[in-house]
């Protein structure tokens, strides 16, 4: 029989390259499955240590190297076995077929699109059942429910300045505000066009006009109030013309709602559907501005020392043309008027005076009312404006019991009189004063 040896240094273990240390070594790689381990490496000492048991360290420290070498051999084939019964055990990776996996794949594409496209008519539904806020007042228009003898057509200056509960108390008739902001005139008459498509026609329609009236739509201002209604032909044939995604928005779903909105309108139309509808700020379609005076015109002057000028495009005089046969062909009687601008903002339009003369060609030619109320007894008073073109809500009151006295009259004198004879009427200062 040899010596016995001793595991009291990490030499003896750094050292053992044979006999019943590296036996241990070689027993421990295999029943720890740490092949890769370095013979002499002194740091892995905790390593195996920790990993022997106490009695197979006292079995090889009181044995000879024979004997040791013996013994491990013996117990190699028995770890060898254990191992591989271990890797016997673990379950097979299923290998899928590759039209099976494709099928998968299209599968789950298809219920991708599919939940697209629910979310995009749960979005829509939701916005075409708000009764409140612009979404509610253009959901009445749509849907047929307005039906109104006198009709507010425009842009925000029509939508901020007509107040038609004024109107209906002074003359009787029903009235409505169809007023779109940040509008052109050729959105306008198509706004137009989808009104006299889902309700009766009215007796009388205000158009406001405004300096801008002549510039033609760039883009259309938050285009997701109108894509609920896409599948509405006239309204989208009319649309189409100035903003070509809006084919996108009509057939990609939720692309009007996501890519073409800031305004997160599919949210507001899923809180819809749960019966949260945003707070009511129009009445009739009239929608007051609780704002006072700014200083955004002080700016603006800074920003324009020598004034500005609105563009008298073609197409922009050809769209008001447009809104004045729409009218006629359809026998409705037509007031363009121009509501109250504040009146340093006049004399800040350098090209005032040609705009006003288009208007009054366009009006002489077709026989058509128009009615100016530039020179308005409160046109320089900032109390009444929260901009310079714009009216807060205490001078959209003032100027709607101005305009339903003098549309009072009007309706009195048009209704003797054989439909489609309209006299032309410029009227100047006293256009805001009761006549």
């Amino acid at each position: 029989m040899g010596e016995p040896v001793s595991l009291n240094t990490l030499s003896d273990w750094k050292n053992a390259d044979h006999g019943a240390l590296g036996g241990l070594r070689k027993l421990c790689n295999v029943c720890f499955n740490a092949w890769c381990l370095q013979a002499n490496a002194v740091h892995l000492f905790p390593v195996l240590s920790m990993g022997a048991t106490t009695r197979q360290i006292e079995l090889f420290s009181n044995v000879s190297p024979e004997v040791s070498v013996k013994r491990v051999e013996e117990l190699r084939p028995q770890g060898e076995m254990a191992f591989q019964e271990s890797i016997a055990d673990r379950p097979a990776k299923s290998s899928i077929p590759p039209g099976k996996a494709v099928q998968r794949l299209v599968s789950f594409c298809f219920l991708i699109v599919l939940l697209v496209f629910a979310v995009n008519a749960l979005v829509g539904v939701g916005l075409r059942h708000i009764r409140t806020s612009s979404f509610g007042a253009w959901n009445q228009v749509m849907q047929g429910r307005v039906n109104a003898d006198v009709i507010i057509s425009g842009s925000s200056r029509a939508t901020y300045h007509y107040d038609p509960r004024v109107i209906e108390s002074a003359t009787g008739r029903t009235a409505f505000n169809i007023g779109r902001v940040g509008s052109q005139t050729d959105v306008q008459v198509a706004v137009l066009k989808a009104y006299l498509e889902h309700n009766r026609k009215p007796t009388l329609v205000v158009h406001n006009l405004d300096a801008f009236t002549f510039v033609t739509t760039r883009e259309i201002f938050e285009p997701a109030q109108y894509v609920p209604y896409l599948d509405d032909q006239t309204l989208y044939e009319s649309l189409r013309r100035f903003d070509p995604n809006l084919a996108k928005s009509r057939y990609l779903p939720l692309y009007g709602y996501i890519v073409e909105d800031m305004n997160f309108a599919w949210f507001t139309g899923v809180r819809a559907l749960l019966g949260r509808f945003p707070k009511e700020d129009y009445f009739l379609g009239f929608s007051p501005r609780d704002k006072e005076w700014s200083d955004e015109f002080e700016r603006f002057k800074r920003g324009n020392p020598h004034g500005v000028s609105f563009a008298i495009e073609p197409k922009g005089v050809e769209a008001l043309a447009q809104l004045i046969q729409l009218c006629q062909q359809n026998g409705i009687q037509l007031v363009l008027v121009y509501s109250p601008e504040y009146s340093e903002m006049q004399t800040l339009t350098n090209n005032r005076i040609a705009i006003f003369a288009t208007f009054k060609e366009l009006a002489d030619r077709n026989h058509v009312q128009l009615w100016d109320f530039s020179n308005w007894m409160h046109d320089g008073d900032r109390d009444y404006f929260y901009n310079s073109q714009h009216l807060n809500s205490k001078g959209a009151e003032a100027f709607s019991d101005d305009l339903a006295a003098r549309l009072k009259d009007y309706l009195a004198k048009s209704s003797k009189k054989q439909p489609g004879a309209f006299q032309v009427s410029i009227s100047q200062s006293p256009a805001g004063r009761h006549n």
